[in-house]
């Protein structure tokens, strides 16, 4: 019985709801990604370079042999990598961004004053008596 209580307080942390969150909200952004490098950036970028479509884009070791049923294509697929890199890159710009925009937010937070906290019940009642000594 004590492992499942433990294992329930595991899965209530904060920090373990927030880590599947964002692996979650990951993987959607992933697809996003995808198709921002694969349809909108590479397309002009391969009409710049003459109309290359850089997912294409393969060193060929062994042609593929339609003769042979057997026989298949083996090549080093270069271009995949540049589109990997090209994601990457999107997403580390992103990253960045929010990570600055959080760290913005946290330095405003700090340099805002804070209120002076609310004296306690004694320093109130000393307060009050201070008062009433002045006053006689």
């Amino acid at each position: 019985m004590g492992v499942f209580s433990e294992f329930r307080e595991f899965i209530a942390r904060g920090n373990v709801v927030d880590l599947a969150v964002g692996v979650i909200i990951g993987a959607a952004f992933n697809d996003i990604v995808k198709v921002l490098v694969d349809q909108v950036v590479m397309p002009p970028i391969g009409m710049l370079t003459s109309g290359v479509d850089f997912s294409k884009l393969a060193i060929v070791l062994k042609p593929d042999d339609p003769a042979t049923a057997a026989s298949e294509l083996v090549a080093i697929q270069y271009g995949a990598l540049i589109n990997a890199g090209i994601k990457f890159l999107i997403v580390a710009w992103v990253i960045f961004l929010l990570v600055k925009a959080v760290n913005s937010l946290r330095r405003q937070e700090a340099a805002a004053p804070e209120a002076p906290p609310a004296p306690t019940p004694q320093e109130a009642l000393l307060i009050e008596i201070r008062d009433l000594l002045k006053a006689r």
